[in-house]
Formats: C-alpha cells, sequence, structure tokens
C-alpha cells in the first residue's frame, strides 16, 4: 500500500464496506493518513461503482467518496478467499463493514472470528439499526432513518409536508459518529492493548443530532414541526427575500439586535417592549418578521452584505453549488481538491475540513482505485505466487 503521513500513519484498514456510509467513514481514515484497503466483490464491486453521474462510465459518486484508497477484488462465500482475507486481517488495525446485522455471522468473519486471527483488531460496524434492538435486521437506506430518526419531521416549511434534508445525513452522520469510534478505539489500543468491536447505528445517530428538538418536546411535550429557515428558540434567525435573491440573517443575542436594528435604519425598533429580548421577539415573532420583511426586500442581497459587515452582523448569501465551489474562503482553506486520472482527466471534489499541522493538505489526492486494481499486487505482498493469482481468477475467488 502507499505510504501516507498523518495521524493515522502505519494504521491498515480493511474497508468491507459499500455505498456512502462506510466509504465515507474510511475516506475520513484515509484523509487522516490511514491506509485504506476497499475489499469488493469479484465483477461488480461497491454498489455506488454503479451510480451516476457517470464521466467516461466511472461513477462520480463512488470516486467521491473513495479517492485515496486501493481495491482488491474477494468471494467471501469462497473458503479459499476467506483464508486470504484472515491473512490480509493479520496485517490489519481495523476492519470496518457496514453489512445488515448478521450477515458477516453467515460469512465466518465476523469480530468472533477475527479476534481469533488478530486479538487486538479493532473492527467496526456501522448499520442502519446497530446489532441490537427489534430492528436490528431491519434494511435501511438514507431516508429511511432520516423518516425514523424524527429530522424529516422538523425540515421543510412550516405548515408544509415532511422535506428529505437535501443531503444524505443519516449515512454521514453515522460515518462520522464510526470514525471516532475507530479513532477512540485506537487511543484505548495504545494504553491497553486490546482491540474493540464499535457499533453504529444509523437511526442512533440521527436522534443524536436532533439538539434542540428533543429538548424542545421533553420541556413540552408537544412535537416541533417545521419552521422553514426559521430557528425556533432565536429571532431573527432566518431566510429573507432581498430585492434580487435571499439572505440569511442569524442575530444571536441581544446585543446583536440594537447593532442590526441600527444597520437597517430601524432604531424604534429597539424600544418596542415586544422586541427587546430574544425571548420576547421570538414570542412575537409573527408581528416582527413581516416587518423585517419588508425592509430586507429594500435593498439587494450584496448592498445588506456590506452593510452588516461594517456592524459584524452575522449574514451570508444562500449560496449554490456553483457559488460554493467558487466561494474565496473555501478555496482558501483547500476544500476544493483534485485527482488526476488517467480514465476521466481531472475530477474535483470537495477536500479534508481537519486542518492540522501534523498532516499535509495536499490539493491534489490519489485516485479512487479502478475495481481490483491492486489485488494482484497485495497477494504477492501476502506470499501468494502469480500461479497461484491466476488460479484465484480461473476459480472465480478474485
Amino acid at each position: 500500500m502507499e505510504k501516507r503521513h498523518g495521524p493515522f500513519t502505519g494504521i491498515k484498514v480493511i474497508d468491507l464496506t459499500r455505498v456512502l456510509a462506510g466509504p465515507y467513514t474510511t475516506m475520513v481514515l484515509a484523509d487522516l493518513g490511514a491506509e485504506v484497503l476497499k475489499v469488493e466483490t469479484p465483477g461488480t464491486g461497491d454498489d455506488s461503482r454503479h451510480f451516476g453521474p457517470f464521466i467516461n462510465d466511472v461513477s462520480g459518486y463512488f470516486y467521491s467518496i473513495n479517492r485515496g484508497k486501493e481495491s482488491i477484488t474477494l468471494n467471501l462465500k469462497d473458503t479459499k478467499a476467506k483464508e486470504i482475507f484472515f491473512k490480509l486481517v493479520e496485517t490489519a488495525d481495523v476492519v470496518i463493514e457496514n453489512y445488515r446485522p448478521g450477515t458477516t455471522k453467515k460469512l465466518g468473519i465476523d469480530y468472533e472470528e477475527l479476534k481469533k486471527v488478530k486479538a487486538d483488531i479493532i473492527y467496526a460496524a456501522c448499520s442502519g439499526f446497530g446489532h441490537s434492538g427489534p430492528y436490528s435486521r431491519y434494511p435501511a437506506y438514507d431516508m429511511i432513518v432520516q423518516a425514523m430518526g424524527g429530522i424529516m419531521s422538523i425540515t421543510g416549511p412550516e405548515d408544509g409536508e415532511p422535506v428529505r434534508v437535501g443531503t444524505s445525513v443519516g449515512d454521514i452522520t453515522a460515518a462520522l459518529f464510526t470514525a471516532i469510534g475507530i479513532s477512540s478505539a485506537l487511543f484505548n489500543r495504545e494504553k491497553t492493548g486490546h482491540g474493540a468491536f464499535i457499533d453504529v447505528a444509523m437511526l442512533d445517530s440521527q436522534l443524536a443530532i436532533l439538539e434542540n428538538a428533543v429538548v424542545r418536546y421533553i420541556v413540552s411535550g408537544i412535537p416541533p414541526k417545521p419552521l422553514g429557515t426559521r430557528h425556533p428558540s432565536i429571532t431573527p434567525f432566518q431566510a429573507f427575500h432581498t430585492k434580487d435573491s435571499n439572505i440569511i440573517i442569524a442575530v444571536g443575542n441581544d446585543k446583536l439586535w440594537v447593532d442590526f436594528c441600527r444597520a437597517i435604519e430601524r432604531p424604534e425598533l429597539i424600544e418596542f417592549p415586544e422586541f427587546e429580548t430574544n425571548d420576547k421577539r421570538t414570542e412575537n415573532a409573527r408581528k416582527l418578521i413581516p416587518i423585517l420583511e419588508d425592509i430586507i426586500k429594500e435593498r439587494t442581497t450584496d448592498q445588506w452584505l456590506e452593510i452588516f459587515e461594517r456592524v459584524q452582523v452575522p449574514a451570508a448569501p444562500v449560496n449554490d453549488m456553483e457559488k460554493v465551489l467558487s466561494n474565496p474562503q473555501l478555496l482558501a482553506r483547500n476544500m476544493i481538491v483534485e485527482a488526476e486520472d488517467k480514465r476521466i482527466g481531472v475530477m474535483k471534489m470537495a477536500g479534508n475540513p481537519i486542518k492540522m499541522n501534523i498532516l499535509a493538505d495536499h490539493a491534489v489526492k490519489k485516485p479512487a482505485p479502478v475495481l481490483g486494481e491492486h489485488t494482484e499486487k497485495v497477494l504477492l505482498d501476502l506470499g501468494y505466487s502469480k500461479k497461484d493469482i491466476e488460479t484465484f481468477r480461473k476459480n472465480g475467488i478474485i
């Protein structure tokens, strides 16, 4: 495998995952220096290799979350393939999978089996509902857990229908919690010498990020409803129509309220008793917001941004992807990176948001692997001969 430099330099990860939650986890680990080897099904590979959009028949979706990894193919239903897999585990620090619970036990490669091969292995399982509980073996996708976990019930226009969050937060939050779990287990192993079994559920992860929605229900007994862009307990803290587009204005405390009123040239609003504190503004939002809407419509978004920047009132344009990818702040922080690939040329994608003085933040990344690209190299490193490898191919083992 390619030698990397970062806090996880020397950590080897065997990646049995596919689609999004698992691959995103291992991309985070790879960005932090880990050596990640994807183990994929011969012929088809990770399901997301077949998801659009495509560039010269290469999935942009797959590419964006599998950069910097290596790929081998193994038919894990085959006894010989499992023998090869166990040899890989002997060299690894972490094994991660996102199968439905029970699948790896049927295959004979679950945590109980792998720790016989390597006692201090860290085994991470990222699934829809986790490895315990009555829903454990239910199938799950991102929108299933968004719906079941409550986030869709508080997302969308006020008094409107439930709306899916515009990115796969069910998968991504589970991925981030899994990466945290793996990092914690690696740290614990340094202290104790022991491996670990990590069980992260997408549904659990959705509940964990609901923050004030949970507290509001516990306190009031009333299930929160969608509020559009409006914050449930801070006012004004939402989107407004300007003369030419939309702007987010976030008045997060009473001092900012005073500065905001002066900036919009309506100082008399400061003196209104029903608006003098955040609690009162939130309680009287239905009276306040229409007043502000009429004012904000008077100028363009750029004009308001210039005004608010002068007085340090938090505000932002509502950017589309074109503007996001040309944002000077994101460009300055190397958040748009690229990989050079002989199949598709230069592929641009989101960079690593974890900036560290011990981690090189290169603008050009190692590309995503072709299916099985590193199979021969890895097997040769494990001691198999080229003749063995040819036999494995012939027998559908790799």
